[in-house]
């Protein structure tokens, strides 16, 4: 039996390759292809194919939305998500909207033959990293991240809040402060106050609140402390096309030759954690690989080539 297939996605070069790919197959008929929900649902109106191949994030109507959409008015199609963005939120609100079959963009040309004809059959198709985080979601297991499941106690592999290895080697290199009564006082300040200001001097530069003193530049609040210019709260603001700021965090360390486990470790995160980032910030800045992403980078300030 062939299977009249739907393709939808808002790049071009990967929907004509789509295209091209799915009419190589046996037992595949392209009858179609739209950039965006709203296309896809005209055409799946007038041509009624078997499977939907579906990208979740596009214009105008997202992936999710017109897969709800062709669920609830054409129930005789089925839908199988085919995205770079493998993410829980994008899983479950594509399985809760209907759609049969769940695959990456890294998927060749066998599996998804194989998902269009098990939706076909009335089965289910899903990655199988997708199908381990739902039996990890079902049991209440830790994930690929380490985090909890709901109301759970973290994993190995989860994450201390707010923590980097910048701000835990500010901590090991600042000594303590000596709290010992008049500890930190320059030796001359005490000589400076008992002869108070000169006449006609402003406030003296060797008093209480002096360059040198505990509220210096070089006192705990330095530009070599937690809240550094490297973090992701930089003065370089809200990182461009709607990057998160830990996503862009994670372009910084690609842009300084950092390998996935690498970051990892740096970040304090599994390394399935960080190649969904890099998935996910490759879609949004529209690179293919990671020079493409480190010249992003420089480009957009994000990173310095001075510190690669």
């Amino acid at each position: 039996m062939t299977a009249r297939v739907l393709v939808v996605d808002d790049q071009a070069v990967v929907r004509d390759g789509l295209v091209l790919l799915l009419g190589l197959l046996p037992d595949m008929e392209v009858v179609g292809s739209a950039s965006d929900g709203e296309a896809a649902l005209r055409l799946v109106a007038g041509e009624r194919p078997d499977v939907v191949l579906m990208d979740l994030r596009m214009p105008r109507m997202d992936g999710v939305e017109a897969t709800r959409r062709i669920r609830a008015e054409f129930p005789d199609t089925q839908v199988v998500v085919l995205t770079t963005y493998t993410d829980d939120e994008s899983v479950f609100a594509a399985l809760r909207a209907g759609a049969r079959g769940f695959l990456t963009k890294s998927a060749d040309a066998e599996e998804i033959a194989r998902a269009v004809t098990t939706v076909m059959n009335g089965d289910a198709q899903l990655d199988p990293g997708v199908q381990r985080r739902l039996l990890n979601t079902v049991t209440g297991t830790v994930g690929d991240t380490g985090a909890a499941p709901p109301g759970g106690t973290p994993g190995p592999d989860a994450a201390p809040p707010h923590r980097s290895r910048f701000s835990t080697r500010h901590a090991r290199e600042t000594p303590r402060a000596d709290r010992r009564p008049g500890a930190g006082t320059p030796p001359d300040a005490g000589a400076a106050r008992s002869a108070g200001p000169s006449p006609g001097a402003g406030p003296s530069s060797t008093g209480p609140i002096s360059s040198t003193g505990p509220m210096s530049s070089t006192g705990p609040i330095s530009s070599t402390g937690p809240i550094s210019s490297t973090g992701p709260s930089s003065s370089a603001g809200t990182p461009p096309d709607g990057l998160t700021p830990r996503e862009a965090e994670v372009l910084r360390l690609i842009a300084r030759g950092l390998s996935n486990a690498e970051i990892a470790g740096t970040l304090f995160i599994s390394e399935a954690t960080v190649k969904t980032h890099i998935n996910n910030l490759f879609a949004k800045v529209r690179v293919r690989d990671r020079a493409q992403a480190v010249a992003y980078a420089y480009r957009t300030g994000l990173a310095d080539p001075r510190e690669g």
